[in-house]
């Protein structure tokens, strides 16, 4: 069982930067594959960015390349979410997940799988 607890959300202008944080309560959290996600009031979920359990896979949703970037320190059993240049249309509560298998965008609202792990959300408010 892994217990993930996402942080760092708030309210920014247009323009401004936030950097979430998601914080695992396992111990071999570097064998596991990270996602976060976001959902917007009366919007589907949908695929932020994801990262395998050794940091050389990235992805991204398009709407988020170049501005984005999604790292981890397994050391601290830590991923971040570093948002920068936020537009009002990334208003949402943003989710991490996480899995021990590969987890993919396949669609623009989810991965090839299902991540069994979900964390309870931050809310990320940008102000136009």
């Amino acid at each position: 069982q892994v217990q993930l607890v996402e942080s760092g959300g708030g309210l920014v202008q247009a323009g401004g930067s936030l950097k979430l944080s998601c914080a695992a309560s396992k111990r071999s959290f570097d064998n596991y594959a990270v996602a976060w996600f976001r959902q917007a009031p009366g919007k589907e979920r949908e695929f932020v960015a994801a990262i395998s359990w050794n940091p050389s896979s990235t992805y991204y949703t398009d709407s988020v390349k170049g501005r984005f970037t999604i790292s981890r320190d397994n050391t601290k059993n830590i991923v971040y979410l570093q948002m920068n240049s936020l537009e009002p249309e990334d208003t949402a509560v943003y989710y991490c997940a996480a899995d021990l298998r590969r987890l993919v965008p396949t669609t623009k609202q989810m991965t090839g799988v299902v991540p069994d792990y979900w964390g309870q959300g931050t809310q990320v408010t940008v102000s136009s």
